[in-house]
């Protein structure tokens, strides 16, 4: 069995809301929703990973932020042959880019700058796997 090479080709923050009237600096919830969508005659995975930020008091998000990572495999032929590794990994190399523009956006919005810690993020493996379509 060959081994899957896959690399990021690019990312795109295509979706920022910011609502700072729900904005408090306490009782941060973090949410995150991940989906994938995979080409099989481009041979190209698109991750879609969501990340709402609100105050658990309060139900709708001060922050939310949509990003796209396009990932090409090199030796996946087909949606049954990604492997397990790339559902984990994929989502580890997109939150850094997630993580420092979340800082960047709510530093430049003059409130105290949100800096997420990095999280082991190993547990989305599965929702994006059935979160992930072909097309």
């Amino acid at each position: 069995m060959q081994k899957a090479s896959f690399s990021i080709q690019n990312y795109l923050f295509d979706q920022v809301q910011i609502n700072l009237e729900s904005f408090q600096e306490e009782n941060l919830k973090i949410d995150f929703t991940p989906e994938g969508v995979y080409d099989n005659e481009k041979r190209v995975f698109e991750l879609v990973f969501v990340v709402s930020i609100e105050n658990s008091l309060n139900e709708n998000p001060f922050l939310k932020i949509r990003c796209r990572g396009l990932f090409v495999f090199e030796n996946v032929n087909s949606f049954e042959e990604i492997p397990d590794f790339f559902y984990v990994n994929s989502i580890a190399i997109l939150f850094p880019y997630i993580r420092a523009y979340i800082s960047l956006v709510t530093t430049q919005a003059n409130v105290p700058g949100i800096i997420l810690p990095t999280y082991n993020l190993s547990g989305l493996k599965d929702q994006l796997r059935e979160n992930t379509i072909q097309k």
